[in-house]
């Protein structure tokens, strides 16, 4: 997952991640990234509100000016425990004013087991966001963990991805 996606990111930072960038990302697709739908048009998401660990609240619009890979995730869920290392890398090496990872942990999460996992993981670069009561993923269509958004500089979604990466 980790090269694919990065050479995924690279292309949408140097695109813009505009509309021509779907033309592009279809063609990064091999392996188990064949599960990333790239959507026809860019779909608006909801301004639905999430929490950081310290209760402060979020939009995914917070982010708008990025490229941004919004992930839904839960600490039971093994492939999202798989995953969650690779993610960390990708925010530490491309993370800054023009990229961001934004991993949502989704459902019943306890703060000490999230903090707990992130550190048997190695996971370092990662901010923690909260969505307890799903409403952010049911807004978002989420029906299953891990899934995986990416979103153009203007807040919204260009391609999704369910289910685990190698």
């Amino acid at each position: 997952m980790r090269h694919l996606l990065i050479a995924v990111l690279y292309t949408a930072l140097g695109l813009g991640a505009n509309a021509a960038f779907a033309a592009d990302i279809a063609s990064l697709r091999e392996g188990s990234m064949l599960k990333l739908a790239v959507l026809d048009a860019p779909s608006e998401v909801t301004l639905s509100t999430f929490t950081d660990a310290e209760g402060g609240e979020h939009r995914l619009a917070d982010w708008k000016g990025k490229v941004v890979v919004v992930n839904f995730w839960a600490t039971w869920c093994a492939p999202c425990r798989k995953e969650l290392p690779a993610l960390d890398v990708l925010n530490r090496d491309l993370g800054g004013a023009d990229f961001a990872v934004v991993t949502i942990a989704t459902g019943r999460n306890a703060l000490p087991g999230i903090t707990r996992l992130f550190d048997e993981v190695g996971v370092t670069s990662l901010p923690i966001y909260l969505d307890p009561k799903l409403q952010l993923s049911r807004e978002m269509g989420v029906m299953g963990l891990p899934v995986s958004l990416l979103l153009d500089r203007d807040g919204r979604e260009i391609a999704r991805m369910s289910g685990d990466a190698e």
